[in-house]
């Protein structure tokens, strides 16, 4: 018993290629790989218009944007109570820096991940 046919509109019978210069096709498979796409299917959602899926990031970016999201906060929460004249310029003083030496902390991670990988 064999396979049922596919319907016309749906089958992939049309060939397009075209040419790309060396960084054009590293571009586009930088893109494709980042999203988990194959060129292909890269390249066939581009043109379509269709959703492309959101960014895969590695478990080590991940940590990394939701400790610099929590740092933002803490900046926001302390600049609102500066603003409102809730705490004394000692403590925020101190704050701030401990703020500044978690920033520093996570930046020399990401030079350190950032040497590794190359």
């Amino acid at each position: 018993m064999a396979r049922p046919k596919k319907d016309v509109k749906s089958l992939k019978a049309i060939i397009v290629s075209f040419r790309l210069n060396v960084d054009g096709y590293l571009e586009l498979a930088s893109n494709a790989e980042t999203l988990g796409l194959t060129i292909p299917q890269f390249i066939r959602k581009k043109i379509s218009g269709s959703a492309l899926p959101r960014m895969r990031y590695s478990p080590i970016d991940r940590k990394v944007y939701v400790e610099l999201s929590r740092i933002g906060n803490n900046i926001n929460q302390l600049t609102k109570q500066a603003h409102l004249g809730m705490r004394n310029p000692i403590y925020l003083d101190g704050q701030l820096n401990e703020l500044k030496h978690l920033l520093n902390g996570l930046k020399s991670n990401i030079l350190n991940n950032d040497s590794k990988a190359d």
